[in-house]
């Protein structure tokens, strides 16, 4: 056997390690499992992290918001959510489906939680590499039939065996929806690069080997290695893989850039849209 083969075998037979795990903190119907100035360091470009999970009338209505600097990324797993953007976009998200919004340059956005049926998902940030950051915005909806799969996983960002997202993100990224019924076991093999995973759970419980049950985030080390799974009971999670993105996180309130420079850039245009947006009498 060579030298090389040993070390993927070697590789394949290590579990691998969990480095740092949370579970965030509750507000209401929504958990902060992931922020830019703390896990985000850890696993950028996903730089923040919010499950939520409300019936309509009790949870919240999300106002006009600003991003900049980032896209905003919405798995929407149960229920209808409403949404609008400055960029004129605007429609419903149902059960399945993805909401992608491009903010780069500056947009504000709103949504609404609609229908009678729970309403459940993740909102995820991800950071934008500095030929994206203040460039133009851009929005790109999926239903769920329009969702590519591979085995147990729906493939939202990046690509899995022979799935492909239609979501323009920038390369070197998966983000993936995974269902695993109960005793059901699954390998994911990141992309060559791919030395940032994480998992969220929010139903059931994983071995990976080591146990994450629902609720929890966990972050996995530095590697290339794979990740086998193991469902005890019906599971639910998300799953991150990516390049590190090389780039520090400058922070504003709703923003993420990579310099000073970008971010004053990105602020002034979301400050020129929120003007827009008071005079139009739509926000208060």
């Amino acid at each position: 056997m060579s030298a090389a083969a040993r070390v993927l075998n070697d590789a394949a037979a290590t579990p691998r390690a969990i480095v740092f795990r949370t579970r965030g903190s509750s507000h209401g119907p929504i958990t902060r499992l992931v922020s830019p100035s703390d896990v985000g360091e850890l696993i950028k470009p996903f730089v923040f992290l919010d499950a939520f999970a409300a019936m309509p009338g009790n949870g919240p209505q999300f106002g006009w918001h600003p991003h900049s600097g980032i896209a905003t990324l919405t798995v929407l797993l149960e229920g209808e959510v409403g949404y609008e953007e400055t960029t004129g976009v605007k429609g419903m998200l149902n059960a399945g489906g993805v909401e992608w919004m491009r903010a780069a340059a500056g947009v504000w956005h709103t949504g609404t939680m609609n229908g009678r049926e729970r309403v459940k998902g993740f909102q995820l940030w991800v950071a934008l590499p500095p030929e994206l950051e203040n460039g133009e915005p851009q929005s790109r909806y999926l239903s769920n039939e329009e969702v590519p799969v591979d085995g147990p996983a729906r493939v939202v960002l990046g690509r899995s065996g022979d799935a492909v997202s239609a979501i323009p993100a920038p390369a070197g990224m998966n983000y993936l929806d995974v269902r695993l019924k109960a005793g059901e076991r699954w390998r994911y093999q990141p992309p060559q690069g791919h030395t940032v995973a994480w998992v969220a759970v929010h139903e059931g419980a994983l071995n990976t080997p080591h146990a994450v049950p629902a609720g929890e985030l966990a972050v996995f080390d530095r590697s290339a290695a794979s990740i086998e799974f193991e469902a005890q009971g019906d599971t639910g999670f998300v799953l991150g893989s990516a390049v590190p993105h090389p780039h520090e996180l400058v922070l504003g309130y709703y923003s993420v850039h990579t310099s000073r420079a970008a971010l004053d850039r990105g602020e002034r245009e979301i400050d020129r849209i929120g003007q827009l947006l008071h005079a139009d009498g739509r926000l208060r």
